[in-house]
């Protein structure tokens, strides 16, 4: 059985914000995941394809830019 549960961390304690069906002295596993801000996953980046982010290129003007790097 698993429950999600949201906490406040203070002064060393975890303090859950609502209470959980559970026995005295009941062993669990717990998870920690930070909600703070700047929590970020590489899941929640949306997928885009290189053809709408860069212009397209015929032959030559990709070679062109190529070689601007070298100048």
């Amino acid at each position: 059985m698993s429950h999600t549960v949201e906490a406040i961390y203070e002064d060393g304690v975890l303090k859950l914000k609502q209470p959980l069906p559970l026995q005295d002295q009941e062993e669990v596993r717990v998870t920690v995941e930070s909600l703070g801000i700047g929590h970020h996953s590489i899941l929640d980046i949306a997928p885009v394809s290189l053809g709408s982010v860069l212009r397209p290129f015929s032959r030559e003007d990709l070679l062109g830019e190529m070689l601007k790097g070298r100048e």
